[in-house]
């Protein structure tokens, strides 16, 4: 019989489980299960708590529920038998962060914490962390501390240390109660294990920390804020684990909910991102994969670690062991197309696509695909949750620019679409200029499923051919191929990840190849971009963040 592993991916809307023969990576079966109370942005969701502006929490709960909804209902569906199952794997949106007790428990699960917003699990995109990593940086700048040369000069408000810093500044007691902080990836690992461990991915992007060097200095850290100085040692509790290791076995209660047998192989935790890599065979400097969904994330591997302003960070074996993996992305994709459709679209429009019994994002796209680069005179910054990279900047805010009296929605649609190429385009200079290659894209996620014309957009405007994953799964593909080398040739897995990517990736025949004359006017309107990311976001007027301050005094 075939051996099989599952890769668990947990996004920003729900959680799914993939079952993945370990011979060839083909998907048996999967399944996917919503959070119930999806992302917490409002208020509380058992009272009526209101949460400020910019935050993002989620339940711990509802990742639980995954485990034991999707992985019995996915195994179900595939027909195997348990006893050829060898290895579970886990990735998560990061950072995605909570303060935990010594019982393993995250604060929001216990009465005495639940009304505090605090003691529940901050997303990736909770940004009101912003203060803080603003003073952060500052303060790391004026003490000349090297590891911010890593992280492309800036620590963002969605990483671990302005969110643990937002905590002491507004709930102490939630600080003092946690016995450690941890990643969503790990703490999802330790219900399963019930060993609290820390993988390498995140403490390297997300937590500040070194394979040589290891985390900055407690005075680093005092100088933040007297509590912080030794929250190290005090609350990172869990020895830090690289990539593909075995975080433990699962035990005996999740196992009879899962469906599985206790004693399996567990792998350490991943991100989402990263874990996809070896799923496309981005196993090789100079590789680039795109993960575009929501938001967007890119790795490039590279052969030596570079400093690269405005990136999010580079991490030695940050993806594939052996090679440096940088980090870069977009704070909104998907999501601000989905914005769009769900607030600026006349009634006529939405009558035309139901008529024709299609999503309005496909009628959108074939309306759009009729224009030609340029000819809506429209430009537009895609901002509409802030810049990632390589602004760093989450008070950032969208831009329309050229519309007349004339202008329609399809026209509105295509110039979002092309800002966030534009965006990347400027990722991707940006690392070239720094003297760290990109020679091959690679796309994964719901939108290069989904949109045809966007990825040929990306590719005249990159001005470089785009491979696409054939996984509709690619990061709980990438899970269950990190749970294979976790559980090791004896059993049936790998050794490696390079050896499991021969075997197990999986990429379509199709490549979006750049057409020339489209690539020629995307680059007179890609120096216009530039002039307004230069304006807007360099410091010349800063009127979005005027614009958000008067916002925050109105409410």
């Amino acid at each position: 019989m075939g051996k099989y592993t599952i890769g668990i991916d947990y996004g920003t809307q729900s959680g799914r489980a993939v079952i993945i023969d370990v011979s060839n990576g083909n998907e048996v079966a999967s399944h996917v299960t919503p959070y119930r109370d999806h992302v917490i942005d409002e208020k509380l969701p058992h009272k009526d708590i209101k949460l400020e502006q910019d935050w993002a929490l989620q339940n711990p709960d509802d990742y639980v529920d995954v485990l034991v909804s999707s992985v019995p209902k996915a195994m179900e569906i595939a027909g195997i038998n348990k006893d050829d199952v060898i290895g579970i794997g886990v990735d998560f949106t990061s950072c995605t962060m909570m303060p935990v007790n010594k019982d393993g428990k995250v604060l929001c699960q216990l009465d005495e914490y639940r009304d505090n917003p605090h003691a529940w699990t901050k997303l990736w995109k909770h940004h009101a962390a912003q203060d803080e990593a603003d003073k952060l940086n500052a303060i790391a700048r004026e003490r000349g501390e090297t590891f911010l040369a890593r992280y492309g000069n800036k620590i963002s408000s969605e990483w671990l240390i302005p969110k643990i810093w937002q905590i002491v500044d507004e709930a102490p007691e939630i600080y003092d109660a946690a016995y450690s902080f941890m990643e969503a990836t790990d703490w999802i690992t330790m219900q399963m294990t019930g060993n609290m461990v820390r993988n390498s991915c995140t403490a390297g992007y997300k937590a500040i920390w070194h394979k040589q060097e290891g985390f900055p200095e407690p005075e680093f850290f005092k100088s933040l804020h007297p509590k912080l100085e030794n929250l190290v040692e005090e609350k990172f509790i869990g020895d830090i684990l690289p990539i593909g290791s075995k975080a433990g076995e699962l035990q005996q209660k999740l196992a009879e909910q899962m469906g599985l047998n206790a004693g399996i192989s567990v792998c350490v935790g991943n991100v989402d991102a990263h874990v996809a890599a070896p799923a496309v065979d981005v196993t090789q400097p100079g590789k680039m994969l795109m993960i575009m969904g929501t938001s967007a994330c890119d790795i490039l591997l590279g052969s030596e670690e570079k400093l690269v302003n405005g990136m999010c960070g580079v991490v030695e074996d940050g993806a594939i062991p052996g090679y440096f993996a940088y980090e870069a992305g977009q704070s909104a994709v998907g999501d601000i197309f989905e914005w769009f459709t769900t607030y600026c679209i006349p009634e006529k429009y939405q009558v035309e696509a139901r008529e024709q019994g299609k999503n309005i994002h496909v009628y959108l796209e074939e309306k759009a695909r009729e224009l030609r680069p340029g000819e809506s005179g429209i430009i537009a910054l895609d901002w509409w949750n802030g810049n990632r990279s390589v602004l760093v900047d989450t008070n950032l805010t969208g831009v329309f620019l050229g519309m007349t009296l004339l202008t329609k929605p399809e026209e509105l649609y295509r110039a979002l679409i092309e800002a966030t190429a534009f965006g990347k385009r400027k990722i991707i200079d940006t690392f070239e200029q720094s003297g760290v290659p990109v020679n091959e894209l690679y796309a994964c996620g719901g939108l290069p499923e989904k949109n045809k014309m966007l990825m040929q957009i990306f590719a005249d405007i990159t001005n470089k051919p785009i491979r696409i994953s054939a996984s509709a799964q690619t990061p709980a593909l990438g899970a269950a191929m990190f749970a294979s080398v976790a559980a090791g040739a004896e059993v049936g897995g790998y050794d490696n990840i390079v050896d499991a990517a021969k075997n197990m990736a999986k990429l379509k025949e199709e490549v979006f190849k750049p057409i020339p004359e489209n690539v020629e006017i995307y680059e007179k309107l890609y120096q216009e971009y530039e002039l307004l990311h230069d304006y807007f976001g360099r410091g010349a007027n800063d009127v979005m963040k005027r614009l958000k301050k008067i916002k925050s005094e109105v409410k």
